[in-house]
């Protein structure tokens, strides 16, 4: 990415937050909702059923209030990064005629079985000119389920990491850049399950992946643009332009989502396990799945206690948190197979006693879903815990897998904390579904610093057939992702080394300099990687250095392919001195990039 994404945001800069009636909150927001059918009514009434916070619009409604109603969300949201507040916009089956500008911590979501369902005859806009033209920081907000059809023909979404963007169908072409003014960078992204009917431009996008998509067509390239099942996708030309094709999507069941039936109820609707596919669930016809009512949910609202939660879950209940900050002082405890955790809003959930957030069981059918974790306390060993099984002793869950999908993990930034591990996977034939974990770089004052927000690992990896697509992993102090289970296969991945290193000697281990940011274990003999990026940027001008971006073991099974190096130092000294092992030429000591096709059993391929 590039350096002034990283521009550090302090006191009241990052803390501005316009005003609703004079007050910034969102119960204030709720109150001056009240008495609408956006706040108090919707199936089984979304002030009682779902909390203040999720807005539920139904076609009924005029659009000048639900304009004015997106607008006032909006307003709050546009450049609250580091704020409190989370909001849901649910739309009910219909056609509507709105422009919706998506903030932070903004969720916008179709209420239909599917995407043609919910009609948006104008935009569902992400831009920056909150923050210049420079969208490298749109992080934390999301669209899916619906249909979007833009008066002028262009849908812009600017977007960095965790803004997902799901199961939509856009009627005319898509731009992944700002608008003018400004420098018009942006850095993401990820888009699943959707149909493009013109073209897509990248733009400025530094990275993006594309799952189980069709495009009309793919316009530009940047560094590391990934498409995989995609129909419509450029075809494989990595270096030059990077685009890395992989024709099918080896497994994947895509996330679940709230919808209402013909009576008004609402339900989570849980798509099917696919294999080899291309293209949408949708389509071609209704997706394949099952519906869960909702009244199978506990529907959690902020200041539910871990044990109140932890007696629904083991009373059989699935778990809906609705928008909201939530501090969990003991771990949640996922038991039971099949067992469904959403949440709406950009759910927040705060470590605040040094433990886990929430573990599972070694069990299978297990969704996690919309889920931002933080740790609030100086020092969390493990955030999130898929699994309990160790070597011999864990189960094969092949025909019924835990995903994960829209995770994100964030250590400093909102509130000082430290973490050894933000995501733990101890499970075999996980599949993630676009993670971003991230120890901040930037932040509110006191919150972010080498020993203020202190993390070691990303991700950690000891399960067995574990399947990441879209793996962002950024700023953790050693190694970033530490990849121990057999038959790995990544699907995109994105990284940046820490920014803060305060001298070499602050960041080495025994006379390797640095950590590498991707590492497979050394006894690891079967592992797959396609479209990776790592970059550096040290800020501190201490000339550091880190000897490689990816280290694997030498052995036949182990292969990466299209993977990429990029120094983002300026003027200043250090940099990457290998891509991969000993291999690759180095960046450092201003701006570079390396890319390489392919490496395997100790050598690169051309």
């Amino acid at each position: 990415m590039i350096p002034s994404r990283r521009s550090v945001l302090r006191g009241a800069a990052a803390a501005s937050v316009p005003l609703i009636s004079g007050v910034c909150s969102e119960r204030a927001f709720a109150s001056t909702a009240a008495g609408s059918h956006g706040s108090g009514g919707g199936p089984g009434g979304a002030r009682s059923t779902l909390g203040p916070n999720v807005i539920v619009f139904d076609p009924s409604m005029s659009n000048a209030s639900i304009q004015a109603k997106v607008d006032a969300v909006f307003a709050i949201q546009e450049s609250n990064q580091f704020g409190d507040e989370r909001f849901a916009l649910a739309f009910l089956p219909g056609t509507y005629t709105v422009d919706i500008n998506v903030g932070f911590y903004t969720h916008v979501l179709g209420l239909g079985a599917s995407p043609s369902d919910v009609v948006i005859n104008g935009h569902v806009t992400v831009d920056a000119q909150w923050f210049e033209g420079n969208g490298t920081q749109n992080f934390w907000r999301a669209a899916e389920n619906l249909t979007i059809v833009p008066p002028d023909g262009l849908e812009r979404w600017a977007v960095a990491q965790a803004a997902p963007m799901r199961r939509v169908h856009i009627k005319g072409n898509i731009t992944l850049w700002p608008s003018p003014p400004g420098n018009r960078w942006s850095s993401g992204g990820f888009l699943a399950d959707s149909v493009v009917d013109g073209y897509v431009e990248s733009g400025s996008q530094q990275q993006w992946l594309s799952r189980n998509d069709t495009f009309g067509s793919w316009n530009g390239s940047n560094w590391n643009m990934v498409f995989v099942g995609t129909q419509g996708a450029p075809t494989q030309s990595f270096p030059a332009p990077p685009y890395t094709t992989v024709d099918r999507t080896p497994v994947i069941r895509e996330k679940p989502f709230l919808t209402v039936d013909r009576h008004g109820s609402y339900q989570v609707f849980v798509p099917a396990l696919r294999t080899n596919s291309t293209g949408t669930t949708w389509a071609a016809g209704p997706a394949k799945g099952h519906t869960v009512p909702l009244a199978r949910f506990h529907v959690a609202t902020p200041g539910d206690s871990a044990a109140t939660i932890n007696r629904a879950l083991s009373s059989g209940k699935h778990l809906l948190f609705t928008p909201g900050i939530y501090d969990i002082s003991a771990p949640l405890r996922v038991n039971r197979p099949g067992t469904v955790v959403l949440g709406l809003g950009l759910t927040t959930l705060r470590s605040t006693h040094g433990n886990t957030v929430i573990e599972v069981a070694d069990v299978p059918g297990v969704t996690l879903a919309g889920l931002l974790f933080e740790a609030a306390s100086h020092h969390t060993p493990v955030l999130l815990r898929v699994g309990d099984g160790c070597g011999r002793g864990r189960r094969r869950h092949e025909s019924d897998p835990t995903v994960l999908f829209d995770i994100v993990a964030r250590i400093g930034g909102a509130i000082p904390g430290g973490a050894g591990i933000s995501v733990q996977i101890d499970s075999d034939d996980v599949i993630l579904d676009h993670l971003w974990l991230w120890r901040a770089d930037h932040g509110l004052d006191g919150t972010v610093g080498w020993t203020v927000n202190p993390a070691d690992s990303g991700i950690v990896v000891n399960g067995d057939r574990v399947t990441a697509y879209g793996l962002f992993v950024e700023h953790y102090q050693k190694y970033e992702v530490l990849w121990q289970g057999e038959h790995g296969r990544t699907y995109f991945f994105q990284n940046e080394h820490p920014y803060d290193v305060p001298t070499q000697t602050a960041w080495r281990h025994g006379s390797t300099l640095g950590y590498a940011a991707y590492k497979v274990g050394d006894h690891v003999r079967d592992h797959r990687a396609w479209g990776l990026g790592s970059y550096c940027f040290f800020n501190l001008n201490a000339d550091i250095y880190t000897d490689c971006a990816y280290e694997v073991p030498d052995t036949p099974g182990v292969v990466f392919t299209d993977l990429m190096t990029v120094c983002l130092n300026g003027a200043g000294g250090g940099g990457i001195l290998h891509a991969i092992d000993k291999a690759g030429d180095p960046v450092q000591n201003g701006f570079a990039t390396y890319f390489m096709k392919s490496y395997a059993n100790g050598a690169a391929g051309a």
